[in-house]
């Protein structure tokens, strides 16, 4: 009796990866507290203390998740020298406010963080990441600009409203000029607010003119398809012919006595032909 062997098991999947995937969503959740939590003392400047502490204890609660796993990511990485190198950015998202423990620096490390993990999922396209990116970058930077240049007494960005205009106008190099920081901080969020809405529009422009480019690649591919398809039944229509015409020569070559028998032997059973009655 022949025994079937069982097929290889299929390889495991890393820890890391699995790691990474089980996170992705309360990590997500976690930076959708963060940002809550950082827009609550700017949209209400008159909060109470015990909002504002709890506020706070969020956003570092909040960054010492995404600093645990950083962690144990660079614990569970095989190569940890190269997982260091590959991931400088989060490296660098995790130690920021360490060094200068400011709430925009760790606005900035959330934002670079969750944007890390976003493109590690693969089923999140382009698009929507881009999308995703344009939203957070107009909301912080809308209440990060209002932090800084309320407070300031040449400052022109009062409430929310002119802050998001002035956001929305900086992100798409517009600048009208009725609204603009006054600050050393507000200029530099407007310079970083104006390098990410030209790169945003570089990549949403490279996305448009890729999708067009694949689409055109894949018609010809079809349409290459299709005339290789064409050409092989075309050459075996002429094999065919080639042959046909050689049987015919070959049996018009033949004397007459083989001629008939082979047309005697083409009717079904051999039989002879059946003549006509006679009248």
């Amino acid at each position: 009796m022949k025994h079937e062997t069982a097929p290889p098991p299929a390889p495991r999947e890393p820890v890391q990866i699995r790691w990474e995937r089980r996170t992705q969503r309360p990590l997500l959740a976690l930076a959708v507290a963060f940002a809550v939590a950082y827009a609550v003392p700017i949209v209400r400047p008159g909060a109470s203390a015990t909002t504002t502490g709890a506020c706070t204890a969020v956003e570092w609660f909040v960054w010492g998740a995404f600093a645990v796993d950083y962690g144990v990511r660079l614990a569970l990485a095989e190569h940890r020298g190269p997982f260091v190198r590959t991931h400088w950015l989060d490296l660098c998202a995790v130690v920021l406010p360490m060094i200068q423990p400011l709430r925009l620096l760790r606005l900035v490390s959330t934002l670079l963080l969750v944007g890390r993990r976003a493109r590690m999922a693969s089923q999140i396209k382009l698009t929507t990441y881009v999308v995703g990116a344009v939203v957070g970058l107009l909301m912080f930077g809308s209440l990060a600009v209002l932090s800084v240049e309320r407070e300031s007494p040449d400052g022109n960005i009062r409430t929310l409203g002119d802050a998001v205009w002035w956001s929305f106008t900086t992100m798409t190099t517009v600048g009208y000029g009725d609204h603009a920081p006054t600050t050393g901080l507000g200029r530099i969020l407007a310079v970083g607010l104006m390098l990410s809405g030209i790169a945003l529009l570089g990549v949403v422009t490279a996305n448009i003119a890729a999708w067009f480019i694949a689409r055109f690649e894949k018609d010809d591919a079809e349409e290459r398809r299709q005339t290789a398809a064409i050409e092989a039944l075309t050459a075996e229509v002429v094999a065919l012919r080639a042959q046909v015409d050689t049987l015919s020569g070959a049996l018009a070559a033949a004397p007459a006595p083989r001629r008939a028998k082979a047309a005697e032997g083409d009717r079904p059973g051999g039989e002879p032909p059946v003549s006509a009655p006679r009248v």
